[in-house]
């Protein structure tokens, strides 16, 4: 069995020493958060003159309790999900986050936390800032799905496809590179799929919609990608066929179309 070398990336993209530096980790999370930061202020700014609805302002007031709410989201969320065993004997290192180990469905719920809290507030519904950061959020993804790759983690199962892998850490046999089949569905896809429907004046009037949108994409692409995804060595198939990823995905699938017939039966007209 063959495969395409691993390209010959340091995951240490500034040095400061041999071995402290600033990551690419670090880099893509700065990365997605800026893109999405600019983007959000656009999207607030074609929502201007609507009553109950997140200015610029908010978005400038919000984005670092944001930033803390996906960091402190998504690792206790690998850790309550995907590895609870090991952190309970290990607990010194449940902070060691520059040492891997994310959850999108944990920073998911933090970032669900600190949009309700700063809703209420100030005052304007939940999902009409939800529209705005579930429209930026593939920026993100993207961005984090790629640095996955050049940190040749998350990689994907064994195959004989003429583009796959030979990942360092993956027992010398090729493999799908599923950390870019993420970034193209939950990160290119996605994205396309949001932006086209934000500029629809009657999709953003019908607030929620575009949240509904984002969570049914992400969790019908995740579920798809999972299929090629290396299974989580601590937890391996549930039922013999189903990764924790996909079970995760499930409800969100269903949340998500709900939350879009529910936006579209109650368009509002502000």
């Amino acid at each position: 069995m063959t495969g395409i070398p691993f390209p010959d990336i340091d995951p240490i993209a500034i040095h400061f020493t041999d071995t402290v530096g600033i990551r690419w980790y670090a880099l893509s999370y700065l990365a997605g958060i800026l893109g999405g930061w600019f983007y959000a202020c656009y999207l607030a700014d074609l929502g201007r003159g609507r009553r109950r609805y997140p200015s610029r302002e908010d978005i400038d007031n919000i984005l670092p309790l944001l930033v803390l709410g996906i960091i402190l989201g998504g690792r206790l969320g690998y850790v309550l999900f995907y590895n609870l065993d090991y952190y309970l004997q290990n607990p010194l290192y449940i902070p060691f986050v520059w040492e891997g180990g994310m959850s999108f469905h944990g920073g998911l719920l933090g970032v669900i936390t600190v949009c309700a809290l700063y809703a209420r507030k100030h005052k304007f519904p939940l999902l009409a800032l939800g529209d705005i950061l579930a429209a930026v959020a593939p920026i993100g993804l993207f961005f984090g799905r790629i640095a996955n790759f050049i940190n040749g983690e998350l990689f994907g199962r064994v195959t004989t496809v003429p583009w796959a892998v030979l990942f360092p850490y993956g027992g010398g046999l090729p493999r799908h590179p599923s950390q870019l089949y993420e970034s193209f569905l939950e990160g290119v896809c996605l994205f396309a799929v949001l932006f086209l429907a934000a500029r629809k004046p009657d999709i953003r009037r019908s607030t929620g919609c575009l949240s509904g949108i984002f969570i049914t994409g992400y969790g019908i692409s995740r579920f798809i990608v999972e299929f090629y995804r290396e299974p989580d060595m601590q937890i391996g198939l549930i039922l013999g066929y189903f990764s924790l990823g996909q079970i995760l995905s499930l409800p969100m699938i269903f949340a998500g179309v709900l939350l879009i017939r529910h936006a579209r039966r109650s368009k509002t007209t502000a």
